[in-house]
């Protein structure tokens, strides 16, 4: 497991854990054959992990957008930019008046 950026440093500290969870843990290490440091670090990491919560998915639901307006060719879309652009232009201008 990675570890982030600014906690890459060690830090010793003293932890009393109840009797079932150090047992657990060594169990865990000795299946493992990794050192008790390692599968406490990462048994707390999972632990604090799990209780993020997941972010939802995002999902876009699409509309309709009132079709090809007549003289004006899709393929070209910066001329279509240039023409809806004059149109919203024009509208403020005629609210103005």
């Amino acid at each position: 497991m990675q570890r982030a950026g600014c906690y890459d440093a060690s830090v010793r500290t003293t932890l009393t854990l109840d009797a079932d969870l150090a047992h657990a843990l060594k169990e865990k290490a000795r299946k493992q054959r990794r050192p008790f440091k390692g599968v406490v670090n990462d048994t707390l990491r999972a632990g604090l992990a799990a209780g993020q919560p997941v972010a939802r998915r995002y999902r876009l639901k699409p509309v309709a957008a009132g079709g090809v307006v007549p003289g004006i060719d899709i393929d070209k879309a910066l001329r279509l930019a240039e023409a809806l652009e004059d149109e919203a232009i024009a509208r403020k201008l005629e609210h103005r008046k």
